[in-house]
């Protein structure tokens, strides 16, 4: 995908997220300061936001402020410039949480122009929230409580259910919909960015030209079904669909403790993550592979998810149930029992290179995987199951002569339909894709 494409399509995103909530908001709305701007101006962020009315906008002038940010009401927090506008939640829960749990019908909240770091869990931490804006900040070395040794977070709020071993990552999206998330470097968590359902659906929301580099213990993007809260009634988990995740590079994660650059995942019946659009992403040297979609129990709905337009390179293999046979590109995995947990997923546009295997494979039903570039010369296309296919046609397996020539990529496993190949590449070289 042309990443200038990418670019006009972020900034118009952004002027109508911004113009939703100007339309939302009353029209006496105040500037409130924070800091050296003056004397009116207020000490703390949070007695800012505490004399704040819906709508307001506080300036925070560059400094650092020893807080942890609860926000529930509408408003705009604008830091002068992230490198010396800094928020250090040293031994607090977050360095800003935007709090729609205890605050119902939270909306239009935007974020920008911070450094985030040092809190105990996340950097950010978004809950119940709709029409909310995370734009240009610098979140890094938060997760603080993490034991590595015991892999847990002692202290993670119970409404927290399924993250013990990360403390929350970077930015936490729990029940959140009609969200950007943009232009953010999220580098030195635990994990990167986690979007999850413990809360609430969490659905359409824009995860778009973030920096998400050596969160080395989980996943640069994460998006996981989890158990509901506590204080919910039992049920299925509410589901994270219809959400797109473009333009992000995802760089060197979970190299310790074993992390995918961008990763779905379910783990009990009634899980949800479908309906996700993964495109235009630079996925590099992330400890497990590039990207990777794991169902591990019946039931599970993985459905019409798309991988599009990405470049791969160098990534780790998968392990335990979903292992594979080295290094892989993008990992789809649902071996379990029940009706097919994926169907309808779309693997087109990519370009994959330095990987033992580009696509591996295994899930009943039908995948199909085309016009992809399978540079690996090794492995283009693998199905590790006894059930499944695999339609792998039209696809550019390295070279001309087509897979299992000399010198290109081959096919692995049964039921791996490959002809017609490709002559030359899907993707050409040109592109900026290609190019990287």
């Amino acid at each position: 995908m042309n990443h200038s494409s990418i670019s006009s399509r972020l900034g118009a995103l952004i002027a109508s997220c911004f113009l939703c909530a100007a339309l939302t908001l009353p029209t006496a709305a105040a500037t409130l300061c924070v800091g050296s701007g003056g004397s009116a101006c207020y000490a703390t962020i949070n007695a800012a936001v505490a004399a704040a009315a819906p709508g307001d906008t506080i300036q925070v002038y560059q400094g650092i402020y020893a807080e942890d940010v609860v926000i529930g009401k509408s408003l705009s927090l604008i830091g002068k410039n992230p490198a010396n506008t800094i928020i250090d939640a040293t031994g607090m829960a977050n360095g800003i949480y935007i709090d729609g749990l205890d605050h119902a019908g939270l909306a239009s909240v935007t974020v920008s122009g911070f450094t985030i770091r040092n809190a105990n869990f996340e950097g950010i931490l978004i809950t119940n929230a709709s029409m909310v804006s995370i734009v240009g900040n610098i979140i890094t070395h938060n997760d603080q409580s993490l034991n590595y040794t015991t892999t847990t977070c002692p202290g993670l709020p119970a409404f927290e259910t399924a993250e013990g071993l990360d403390c929350g990552e970077g930015i936490h999206l729990s029940g959140v919909d009609h969200s950007l998330i943009a232009r953010n470097d999220d580098e030195g968590n635990s994990g990167g960015m986690l979007i999850s359902d413990e809360t609430g659906p969490t659905h359409d929301n824009w995860i778009v030209n973030n920096l998400v580099k050596n969160n080395i213990y989980d996943c640069g993007i994460t998006m996981p079904s989890h158990p509901r809260a506590p204080a919910y009634q039992p049920g299925a988990p509410f589901g994270v669909y219809s959400n797109t995740v473009m333009g992000n590079r995802s760089i060197g994660n979970g190299t310790a403790g074993g992390g995918a650059g961008i990763g779905m995942f379910g783990f009990l019946p009634g899980a949800r993550v479908s309906d996700n659009t993964i495109s235009g992403n630079i996925v590099i040297g992330n400890g497990l592979p590039g990207i990777a979609m794991h169902a591990h129990s019946p039931f599970e709905n993985m459905s019409n998810n798309t991988i599009t337009g990405n470049y791969i390179a160098g990534n780790g293999a998968d392990d335990a149930d979903a292992a594979t046979p080295g290094p892989t590109g993008i990992n789809i995995y649902a071996n379990v029992a029940g009706p097919p947990a994926v169907t309808g997923m779309v693997i087109s546009k990519n370009v994959i290179k330095n990987e033992s295997v580009d696509v591996a494979i295994k899930t009943a039903g039908t995948v199909e995987v085309h016009w992809n570039n399978l540079n690996s010369n090794a492995t283009g296309v693998a199905n590790l199951g006894i059930a499944g296919n695999v339609d792998a046609t039209n696809n550019w397996w390295g070279c001309d002569m087509g897979p299992g020539g000399s010198g290109c990529s081959s096919p692995m496993g049964n039921n791996v339909l490959v002809d017609p190949a490709l002559s030359q590449p899907a993707v050409p070289n040109g592109s900026p894709i290609s190019q990287q």
